[in-house]
């Protein structure tokens, strides 16, 4: 009787007020990333919930949850967003690779640049028709919203020498996660690919199952690496750490038009706060690195030109095997010298 006469007291005052009532009640997302709040990941997610929540005036509010409370693998973490019991998730390629493998694209080697290049990259067309492709793989269920960094560069570090070319990399152990495009490249470079888990390899330095990895420096320092005797890292540069964010496409497009640029203002906020994050981590990350004797080393451009065309057998790799592969490698050379072109121009016109 009481849930009979509070609901329709409810139905009166909703109709009285045009719905007011209702819109009281601010709309939920709930986001979680599988990293602590030492991350990149936290820091995008803080500035999404702070404009997001600020911006649509508390009509949403965004829910954080950081570590594996809300699912502990990438298929997991994609598969609560496609159902809708999560609402943003973010994945790196390799760990969603399994669900969409052209987003592994990110992972081929030398083909951007620099910072400048990989923010234009991420922040046009590129990203929209890796957009399309996920929407139609997984029913139109999850979305991309965006592509920031979790981490920095990918360079080669190792426990035995100097490394600067690729007949230097010759017969080195390299570990590698467990897919199949990082272990091509180490072996196109001369390497031998291990697949070792992460919470292994900072023994694995240590008893010499492993010689060297692929990591950014922050990961390097942040798990105390140089302890177990890497000591060299070559700044080849060679894939661009990017972070992918989804969300429950139901969700996104449930909101109102003027609420959904909100989200997407947000996740712009979001990008370039991870786009900052990892160089400002880096510069301390490496003068510690240096402090305890660590070695450094700047490929020349031609150097680096030779890994590059080292690697270039990794395309044609990509292309053969993955699903989506010719659409995407297209899309991201594409967008590449797009924006090459654009830092050109820019260029000239600020340095003249």
């Amino acid at each position: 009787m009481l849930k009979q006469i509070f609901t329709a007291a409810a139905f009166a005052a909703a109709t009285l007020t045009g719905g007011a009532v209702l819109a009281q009640d601010p709309i939920k997302l709930v986001a979680t990333a599988n990293s602590n709040e030492a991350d990149e990941d936290y820091a995008g997610l803080i500035v999404f919930k702070d404009y997001v929540e600020a911006a649509s005036n508390g009509a949403i509010v965004v829910e954080i949850y950081m570590g594996t409370q809300l699912c502990s693998t990438g298929a997991e973490c994609i598969e609560g967003v496609s159902e809708g019991a999560i609402d943003i998730n973010i994945s790196t390629s390799g760990g969603v690779a399994g669900i969409f493998p052209y987003v592994q694209v990110l992972d081929l080697p030398y083909l951007m640049a620099n910072d400048r290049v990989a923010e234009k990259v991420l922040s046009g067309d590129f990203v929209r028709t890796m957009r399309e492709m996920a929407l139609a793989d997984s029913g139109d269920t999850v979305r991309l919203m965006t592509i920031g960094n979790t981490g920095g560069w990918r360079n080669f570090a190792n426990t035995q020498k100097r490394i600067t070319s690729p007949a230097d990399m010759d017969g080195l152990k390299i570990r590698t996660v467990v897919a199949d495009l990082p272990q091509e490249l180490v072996k196109a470079l001369g390497a031998a690919p291990t697949p070792i888990p992460w919470p292994e390899l900072f023994t694995s330095f240590q008893t010499g199952v492993v010689d060297g990895s692929k990591n950014g420096i922050t990961d390097i320092m942040s798990m105390k690496f140089p302890d177990a005797g890497l000591q060299y890292i070559t700044l080849d540069g060679h894939a661009y750490m990017g972070a992918l964010w989804w969300m429950n496409n139901d969700k996104f497009l449930s909101l109102d038009p003027a609420l959904r640029r909100v989200v997407v203002d947000g996740f712009y906020a979001l990008q370039q706060a991870t786009f900052a994050a990892p160089k400002r981590g880096a510069i301390q990350a490496y003068a510690d690195f240096t402090a305890g004797g660590g070695d450094i080393y700047v490929p020349s451009p031609e150097e680096k030109a030779a890994f590059a065309e080292a690697a270039k057998p990794v395309q044609d790799w990509f292309r053969s095997n993955v699903d989506g592969g010719d659409k995407i490698l297209d899309a991201l050379i594409e967008a590449v010298e797009k924006a090459e072109a654009e830092l050109a121009a820019d260029y000239d016109a600020d340095l003249n």
